[in-house]
């Protein structure tokens, strides 16, 4: 099942609180990953999600069935993350926990380099690159969103999304050479 029936979010936002429960059930997990991939933090994550939920009990009312309520609780996952960012304006680490295997890079590399020191090196890069792409980026390489999908998402044109995975590409690149990290 791609989403929730639409019965169930219809209930919830008639004030439905175990329909509400079951959406929380079936989309936190998703909520909080993508939370913890744009904050690096546990708590910072677990925070983000709390305050998604909220945002959703407060508003589900407004939620139009325009597109599904992934791709809105995605957008509204990655808008209180930007603002918690922009509100403690401070640099964060980015997490990329999952997705990555250190058995996929290149063999010298693999000897030399522990999973904790490739994870350092991928968040290193990563802080290069603003919020903005960072999103666009974890969509499109974790999530494995097409275009059409993050601009949906994140509320942007689709060539907005082309040109911050471009720039992206390209400052992970030159920091790439700049730091002479080999993954």
């Amino acid at each position: 099942m791609a989403d929730l029936a639409d019965d169930v979010i219809g209930r919830a936002s008639a004030g439905d609180i175990a329909a509400f429960e079951e959406i929380y059930r079936y989309h936190a997990g998703m909520v909080y990953r993508v939370a913890l991939r744009m904050m690096a933090r546990v708590e910072d994550a677990e925070e983000v999600t709390q305050q998604v939920f909220i945002s959703v009990h407060k508003h589900l009312k407004s939620f139009n069935g325009k597109s599904s309520l992934k791709t809105w609780l995605y957008r509204i996952t990655v808008n209180c993350s930007l603002n918690t960012l922009k509100a403690r304006k401070r640099h964060v680490e980015v997490a990329w926990v999952e997705g990555f295997d250190p058995e996929d890079t290149h063999d010298n590399v693999r000897e030399t380099l522990t999973r904790g020191e490739i994870h350092q090196q991928i968040t290193d890069l990563l802080e290069e690159i603003t919020p903005d792409q960072r999103a666009c980026i974890l969509f499109r390489t974790q999530e494995g969103l097409s275009y059409e999908e993050i601009a949906l998402t994140l509320g942007i044109n689709v060539n907005t999304v082309r040109s911050r995975l471009k720039r992206a590409r390209e400052a992970l690149l030159t920091a790439r050479t700049r730091k002479g990290v080999a993954v």
